[in-house]
């Protein structure tokens, strides 16, 4: 955007995920000189390390009385089932909790159903332009999605409840025999029964698509990145400033908050009530297998998504800090898993956890902070980040430019808390 003085309106990007990244792409196009600030990390972060799904299924948020009374059954320590909670750091996690119990109610819950599920429309949309102007339409890969049971009780009434559900632009069928066989052939295990999801996309991987957009901007002389860690944010006259660790002070005109569950801690003032949802996946070389779509293990809560040679299986909702030791018997479980269900396996397994960034009412927090002017967030997009990430950043991106908060956005106000 340039203003009538010629001055070329410049954006602080916090934060280099995929939430980051798209922001800084998008502004570009709308003018804006572009700094990308991203700490080094010893972990690589949830933009890289989840299943690669483009859940535009996902239209119901986990903040409802049905997710509620279905954790005991779920929780890892009783059930070995995905769901874990880290009593060391109680502190940390039951404030939000409190209000996750206030989102669930039905008309909250409701009225996030219908924010996520309007977003959601539009997520698709955006992925096609994104690695339209990437030049990388290789990137999206839109061949749906697979959910299977293999184990356990008659899942009639499973995939009944999945068929009968919402699932926005998405639509869900039952798997037939050829395919059944089909799974068999690719994954080593035959499922006793399934669904084939349409409308659902994957990614080639989280990886490549960091390292496309990264590239992307590297090219352009008007984005600049900056490995430093942010102390501070802060409206100021004029602008916003940034402090960085180091000392020095960055100015610019908008300043858009992705640093995911870091970004509680950068703005005095306005502190979100953002918890590190953690998730764990384990990868492993499958062996030269053909490629296809994510593969839902319902009856464990694990996705298995291939990347190239690599196969990722990832799965757990871990309540905690965001800078706990991980749990190791999650790798390990993860591990037996993959083993007992027969996946192809010919090599070691490396491992990972990171954290997803959540928002008690399990929508994410988009749009300008009141009372900072300048200040944009963009954070919160939980299990959706990679999913939403392109939507994100075409509305933080008009924003910016001085048009009007989208209809769409309207629910993610950051300041609803």
């Amino acid at each position: 955007m340039t203003e009538e003085s010629g001055h070329m309106s410049t954006a602080i990007v916090v934060g280099g995920g995929i939430i980051g990244l798209s922001c800084a792409i998008r502004l570009r196009q709308r003018g804006f000189r572009v700094v990308v600030i991203d700490e080094a990390r010893p972990v690589k972060p949830a933009s890289w390390g989840n299943a690669g799904h483009i859940a535009v299924e996902q239209v119901t948020p986990l903040a409802t009385l049905d997710v509620i009374r279905s954790a005991p059954r779920r929780l890892f320590g009783l059930t070995g089932g995905p769901l874990d909670i880290g009593w060391r750091y109680v502190g940390t996690w039951l404030p939000w909790c409190l209000r996750y119990l206030r989102a669930s109610l039905p008309l909250r819950a409701a009225q996030g159903h219908v924010a996520l599920r309007a977003a959601l429309a539009q997520a698709m949309p955006e992925w096609r332009a994104m690695v339209a102007d990437l030049q990388a339409p290789d990137l999206l890969i839109e061949n749906g999605h697979l959910m299977v049971w293999g184990e356990g009780h008659d899942p009639s009434a499973a995939m009944r409840t999945v068929m009968e559900s919402d699932l926005g632009t998405a639509s869900a069928r039952l798997m037939d025999s050829a395919e059944l066989a089909g799974v068999a052939t690719r994954m080593g295990v035959r499922p006793l029964s399934g669904l084939v999801f349409s409308g659902t996309a994957q990614v080639r991987s989280p990886g490549a698509v960091l390292e496309t957009m990264q590239a992307h901007l590297t090219l352009d002389p008007d984005c600049h990145r900056r490995e430093q860690h942010v102390t501070r944010v802060a409206s100021a006259s004029g602008g916003v400033q940034v402090t960085l660790q180091d000392g020095s002070v960055l100015k610019g005109d908008k300043v858009i908050l992705a640093a995911g569950v870091r970004t509680s801690d950068l703005v005095p003032g306005w502190r979100p009530p953002l918890i590190a949802e953690r998730g764990y996946h384990i990868e492993w070389d499958h062996g030269g297998i053909p490629e296809g779509p994510p593969v839902v293990f319902a009856d464990r809560s694990v996705i298995v998504s291939m990347f190239g040679t690599r196969m990722r299986a990832s799965t757990f909702v871990e309540f905690t800090h965001a800078d706990a030791p991980p749990d190791i018997r999650k790798w390990e479980w993860l591990e037996k898993t993959v083993e007992k269900a027969g996946l192809p396996v010919r090599s070691g397994f490396s491992r990972w956890v990171g954290c997803r960034p959540t928002l008690p009412d399990y929508l994410p927090a988009i749009g300008p902070v009141a009372g900072l002017p300048g200040v944009i967030a963009a954070c919160g997009h939980q299990h959706l980040g990679l999913t939403l990430a392109p939507l994100t950043a075409c509305i933080v991106s008009s924003i910016a430019a001085g048009d009007a908060v989208p209809d769409v956005a309207r629910p993610f106000c950051p300041n609803r808390f």
